[in-house]
């Protein structure tokens, strides 16, 4: 094994981005039914989760030349801790300790990740998990986490000495080069639909396809900014974290069939009722008000589900919460996704954050500004397995994980499905938006009259 490893021009994109009030931490809590104890945590992470080098690795140089190194000091005991829930310890309890751990940034002088054990929860435990985006994305830590489970553990995908860190297919990779100047402007991008939002493989096979790179780079310069509303403004260092009741996603489905429209464009059609009730709530203007918001599209293969890094591009997506209706809300959504379906721009931003990579920090600093004022909230849906797992028998109830945002938005949105349930997870700054559970209450409330509209009539 090589003793240091340059960072990706990507990785050391979302290294850099870190500020104090919008951290790069990746943030997740896995509740188990059944109690666990430290010890039995730490003996798991040492068989299961140490394998992947990257987590016994520090980043030496940040700001000039950054690099991976293994700590020469690692201590397991400086990354796992035990503690208790104040109070009732129940999930008020564990939404403000989640808050306050999001405004926690991680100590730079040891490998990027910290799990804290609260091993009395409703009658189990549960594990609040922090991990800097410059390990990875949301599509491979999740992989990872799932990896400590019982069902998925699996030692032949932990990275051996040779291991080819390449992860794109040639057709993204000389995208990139085409954004550094080594190639010409003709190099043709990511295309597929929504399914290629969601569904990597599809992306991949329609690599090919799509606008030209200087056409995306083109629309996403000439972007306005977004619109005025409560959601944009000054952030300050204090956050907000909450989460959902469990939905059913049969439910989704068959909402989704009903209107030919995807999953994901329920969700999201969801998402901005959801919004839309957040202004009502707080006696602001919702007619004709787009919220602009940032999605992730994942460029990984799935065979590459498991390396670390961060392979993913993001696309611009305006939420209708100016429209009355909820149905129209869930049709606006899915034609602005199946616009996107000829679009470049995942690999077109794939490519900025590279290129920023080897920039000056000040560069990268003012680009970041400059397309975080394009937007007001990121959002991302990452489907889990649909079946029980187990961690060294403990039965894992639920998975939530918060995506973080750059520059300055201050509103991420998080949607999960794991076992047959979906949830959404909101991450916020608490100065914006003090009141989250307000959004989970009109996403709840947009979702039970979505299904009541659509449910199957009744036998005569």
């Amino acid at each position: 094994m090589k003793s240091t490893e340059p960072l990706s021009g990507v990785d050391a994109a979302w290294l850099r981005m870190d500020d104090p009030t919008n951290l790069m931490t990746i943030t997740g809590v896995l509740v188990l039914e059944d109690p666990m104890d430290i010890g039995t945590l730490k003996d798991l992470l040492k068989e299961r989760f140490l394998g992947f080098t990257r987590f016994r690795q520090r980043v030496r140089d940040p700001l000039s030349s950054p690099h991976w190194e293994l700590d020469p000091h690692f201590d397991l005991d400086q990354h796992v801790h035990r503690s208790a829930l104040p109070g009732a310890a129940g999930r008020a309890e564990l939404k403000e300790r989640v808050s306050e751990r999001m405004s926690d940034p991680l100590n730079r002088s040891k490998p990027l990740w910290h799990m804290e054990l609260i091993e009395d929860y409703l009658g189990g435990s549960a594990l609040i998990v922090r991990l800097h985006h410059c390990i990875g994305d949301g599509m491979a830590l999740v992989q990872v986490l799932l990896s400590l489970t019982d069902e998925h553990f699996d030692p032949s995908r932990f990275p051996d000495r040779n291991m080819d860190r390449s992860l794109l297919p040639g057709a993204i990779r000389g995208v990139l080069k085409t954004v550094q100047g080594a190639v010409s402007t003709g190099g043709r991008l990511l295309a597929d639909g929504i399914e290629s939002i969601w569904n990597p493989s599809h992306g991949v096979q329609r690599a090919k396809q799509g606008m030209s790179l200087g056409a995306a780079l083109s629309k996403l310069l000439l972007l306005g900014p977004d619109s005025d509303t409560p959601f944009r403004g000054d952030l300050k260092v204090a956050q907000k974290a909450t989460w959902s009741a469990p939905l059913d996603l049969t439910t989704v489905k068959r909402i989704g069939h009903a209107l030919d429209a995807k999953v994901n464009d329920v969700l999201l059609g969801a998402v901005a009722g959801a919004l839309r009730h957040y202004l009502n709530e707080h006696d602001e203007p919702t007619n004709g008000v787009m919220v602009r918001s940032l999605i992730p599209v994942n460029l990984r293969p799935p065979e590459k589900a498991f390396e670390l890094g961060n392979r993913f591009g993001l696309v611009f997506l305006d939420l209708p919460v100016g429209v009355d209706d909820r149905l129209e809300r869930v049709l606006a959504v899915k034609t602005r996704m199946d616009e996107i379906k000829g679009s470049s721009e995942a690999g077109a931003t794939f490519g900025v954050l590279e290129a920023l990579g080897h920039f000056p920090v000040e560069v990268e600093e003012q680009a970041v500004q400059f397309f975080g004022s394009k937007a007001s909230a990121v959002m991302t849906n990452v489907p889990g397995p649909q079946e029980q797992l187990h961690m060294k028998g403990c039965r894992v109830q639920n998975v939530m994980p918060w995506v973080p945002r750059a520059g300055r938005i201050g509103l991420g949105v998080s949607i999960f499905s794991y076992n047959g349930e979906v949830r959404i997870g909101v991450a916020c700054d608490a100065n914006l938006i003090p009141d989250p559970d307000t959004i989970i209450d009109g996403f709840e409330a947009e979702f039970d009259r979505l299904a009541e509209d659509l449910s199957p009539a009744d036998d005569a």
